[in-house]
């Protein structure tokens, strides 16, 4: 956990700690990331605002190290901007402090399950994997290729595209997306779907220059273009 008040930074740790995980606190991002740079997380809870180097800071840099990591970003009440920023640049979930500890817990074990689910690295049968052109998803394993190569996508990223691949051509809401995303947790805005999507085509189309398979439907929702 990297966060600047210490009152906070103690109370989160001894409630993860109380839970059985390991936990590492920092009070700023240039310390955080010193200790990133030799060894990375499981889990990493950011906030946003922070001396020396800020948590979206951090938050580019860890993803540039890892697409996986599941990231965890903490903001102020209001910082709505900040908080759409973080998952655009491939931030996990978020939480608006003040929090409950039992949320932030919850949404930890959360978090870690998806990562874990991503990481068993199962063989899969051929009804878990799904291709559609030069797209290929491995539902066991939580990756998605273009033309064989890795698309670098996060567990809610793969979950969106997961969702909207199962039925080509057929438009989902918000609504429904989110639930295939964010099941576990009710209080996730539908516009966080927006956020995804936008993280998600840009991930497709640097992968195959041109690509751009997820559509728009105004007023709908989203689909997978069929072909």
């Amino acid at each position: 956990m990297v966060d600047d008040e210490p009152a906070l930074r103690e109370t989160v740790g001894l409630a993860l700690r109380r839970e059985g995980y390991v936990v590492d606190v920092y009070g700023d991002g240039a310390a955080a990331w010193s200790a990133f740079e030799r060894v990375l997380p499981d889990l990493a809870i950011l906030d946003v605002l922070m001396p020396r180097l800020d948590g979206l800071e951090l938050l580019r840099r860890l993803r540039a190290r890892s697409a996986a990591l599941p990231v965890l970003i903490l903001s102020s009440k209001g910082e709505e901007f900040d908080r759409v920023l973080g998952l655009e640049m491939g931030a996990d979930d978020y939480l608006a402090k003040p929090f409950s500890l039992r949320e932030l817990v919850a949404r930890c074990r959360v978090l870690l399950r998806r990562a874990a689910l991503a990481a068993e690295g199962r063989v899969s049968p051929p009804d878990r994997r799904l291709s559609l052109g030069p797209l290929a998803l491995d539902l066991d394993r939580f990756t998605a290729t273009v033309d064989g190569r890795d698309a670098g996508l996060t567990v809610s990223e793969f979950l969106l595209l997961a969702a909207l691949a199962r039925r080509p051509g057929h438009v989902r809401s918000r609504s429904q997306l989110l639930d295939e995303v964010h099941a576990d947790d009710d209080s996730i805005a539908e516009r966080t779907i927006d956020s995804h999507v936008k993280r998600l085509r840009r991930k497709l189309e640097a992968s195959r220059p041109g690509f751009d398979p997820v559509e728009a439907v105004y007023g709908r929702g989203y689909r997978l273009k069929e072909g």
